[in-house]
């Protein structure tokens, strides 16, 4: 088959992946497996070999997807349910003071939303902008933007959050790498898209604690845990990743130092520490029983299987672009684009997020049709690191009314679909091209 049909396979494909999300409201995991297959047949691929594509993508993703988001829900459900949120940030708010609440709401999201889903994060430390609020008279953006900043930032740029652990694996970047730059990026976009923007829109746009939101100081049944241990549990993962990609650069292979790092610092390997660590340290210690634990772990893994799924659909996607021969093709094209990869990454990821919304979608999809790019640029190290930080940047910019989060503000701070436009989305813009410019900043550096 021509290069040019398999290239308007290409385009077909993705559109039809936007249209079915879209029009039809066909899920997403629905839709990229029925793209997947369709546009195999229509690359001329046996069908056989297109169930096997579909088989092996799946495979292939999950198998390291699965046990991460899964061990990473579990590890963030015991943060919740222990009061470890709650703990954070009532202590970052006394260390700051009132004067200096936003840095340390932004600074309470930023750290939250590494074990704890985004939207859950939000939900739970909402009633603490409304008390500031109500004591202060001052605009609940003033605080809310900032806390919504920090927990946007890390759910975006840094793992164990979902998205950056999907594309990572899907495009074979080391997750050390999209952990620092996640952390270099994710600083000066809290900060920007936090207390300088959210002191800045206050000013513009005045609102008050809705009156249909009724909303209490959440009570928990037992004594809140020290803020240095949730601190140093939300860590472990972190420093165990970033140690075994530092061994790398800093050991020969075969030192026992490297040996004793890359297995204690594989993603698997130290969620599962840190996971056990919150059974003990939030659950058993602190007298939950083991049938408690085991119910607070199964429970974590209703949210985090839609997530499972979608993911290993975008890595069918991306092994039939391969298998098909359309991959090679359409990264052929792009290869030779004038534009530099990380730059071709945020754009595609942006007009898909822009489309169809979900930033989860939008990452996945992104990372298959950029991984041809990738092999045939012979990309590889640390610069797939800023790929990573590339794409969650793209699946971040112009949040509008297709996307979720932009509702969940939308209603908890009684904004109209203008002023929502105004903060929530110009916010999410700005972590996104501060993102973006920290890529391009750190890839003049890393070939």
């Amino acid at each position: 088959m021509s290069s040019t049909m398999l290239i308007l396979i290409a385009v077909a494909g993705i559109f039809g992946l936007l249209y079915l999300v879209i029009r039809t409201k066909l899920h997403a995991f629905v839709a990229l497996m029925l793209v997947s297959l369709l546009v195999g047949i229509a690359a001329g691929m046996p069908l056989d070999e297109v169930i096997s594509s579909v088989e092996s993508g799946m495979g292939g993703t999950l198998g390291f997807v699965a046990i991460v988001v899964g061990l990473g829900a579990m590890f963030g459900k015991m943060l919740e349910v222990s009061g470890g949120v709650e703990r954070l940030a009532q202590t970052l708010l006394q260390k700051f003071g009132e004067d200096r609440s936003q840095w340390a709401l932004g600074i309470a999201g930023f750290l939250v939303a590494i074990p704890v889903f985004f939207d859950v994060g939000f939900i739970i430390l909402v009633p603490i902008v409304y008390g500031l609020a109500k004591k202060t008279g001052k605009s609940l953006l003033y605080y809310g933007i900032p806390l919504l900043a920090g927990l946007a930032v890390t759910h975006s740029y840094i793992p164990p959050t979902p998205g950056p652990i999907a594309v990572a694996d899907l495009i074979g970047a080391e997750l050390g790498w999209v952990i620092l730059f996640g952390i270099l990026a994710g600083i000066p976009s809290m900060i920007i898209a936090g207390p300088l923007f959210g002191k800045y829109i206050a000013k513009k746009i005045h609102v008050t604690v809705p009156e249909y939101m009724n909303f209490e100081e959440k009570e928990y049944e037992k004594d809140l845990p020290g803020f240095k241990m949730i601190a140093g549990i939300i860590l472990v993962p972190l420093v165990l990743i970033l140690l075994n990609t530092l061994s790398t650069v800093i050991f020969a292979e075969g030192h026992i130092v490297r040996e004793i790092t890359t297995f204690i610092g594989n993603p698997i390997v130290a969620l599962l520490i840190a996971t056990l660590l919150t059974f003990k340290l939030l659950g058993t210690r602190r007298g939950y029983t083991k049938q408690e634990v085991q119910d607070i772990a199964t429970k974590a893994l209703e949210p985090a299987g839609i997530i499972i799924l979608v993911t290993g659909a975008g890595g069918v996607f991306k092994q039939v672009l391969i298998d098909s021969g359309v991959g090679e093709v359409l990264g052929q094209m792009m290869a030779g684009s004038s534009l530099p990869p990380i730059l071709l990454a945020f754009l595609i990821a942006a007009v898909v997020r822009v489309a169809q919304g979900s930033a989860t979608v939008s990452m996945v999809t992104a990372a298959g049709l950029i991984s041809p790019v990738i092999d045939i640029l012979g990309m590889e190290g640390p610069v797939l690191g800023l790929i990573v930080i590339a794409i969650a940047a793209g699946a971040t910019v112009l949040s509008h009314v297709n996307d979720s989060g932009f509702w969940l503000v939308n209603r908890y701070f009684g904004l109209d679909v203008k002023d929502t436009l105004k903060s929530w989305t110009v916010m999410e813009t700005i972590i996104g091209l501060v993102g973006l410019g920290v890529a391009l900043g750190l890839g003049l550096f890393i070939s």
